[in-house]
């Protein structure tokens, strides 16, 4: 019988704490048969969509995004930590649970005017996400698609975060 990607999530209960129920996606990118499940149900989202960029957030946006990228034929752009691309860069800050990070783009990432996809492994609350649209957005570009192996619906984020924008995500969950 043929495997669906969901087959390639492992449930952990109560992780990190007693009642919540931990997707783990690591085991779809150690499976050969899950990632390229994973990559190529990405890909077919994308089929028809007029586009020049993937943009992923590390890091592990970076181990779907750029498969992508490569199958497709575009460029890939890094939205990484701060502090760790060594160009001029520009930078957005969002809130975690206990506190706040940043991430942060090369200014020289992509032309001003370039249609751009953000591919990630998972949306929750949506701040990272909105931290790269933000920094798409200051550098001129134009957001067409947002794309998500995992979506975990209970945080609201399409609502709350990303508003406006075409969303999609592989697999979904409750969560919460």
């Amino acid at each position: 019988m043929a495997k669906s990607l969901e087959d390639f999530v492992t449930t952990i209960p109560d992780f990190p704490q007693p009642g919540v129920m931990f997707r783990d996606i690591t085991t779809i990118i150690q499976s050969p048969e899950g990632f390229k499940m994973a990559v190529d149900m990405l890909v077919e989202k994308l089929k028809g969509v007029d586009f020049d960029y993937v943009v992923g957030s590390e890091s592990r946006g970076f181990v779907f995004g750029t498969p992508v990228a490569y199958a497709m034929g575009k460029g890939f752009v890094m939205a990484r930590k701060k502090g760790k691309l060594p160009r001029d860069c520009i930078s957005e800050s969002y809130d975690l649970e206990y506190g706040q990070a940043t991430l942060e783009m090369h200014k020289d990432s992509f032309p001003a005017g370039s249609k751009v996809v953000i591919i990630d492994d998972l949306i929750a609350t949506g701040g990272t996400t909105k931290a790269i649209v933000n920094m798409v957005e200051k550098l001129g570009g134009k957001v067409v698609k947002i794309g998500f192996v995992l979506e975990l619906e209970g945080f609201k984020a399409r609502e709350k975060m990303l508003k406006g924008y075409d969303v999609y995500s592989l697999l979904s969950y409750p969560g919460i």
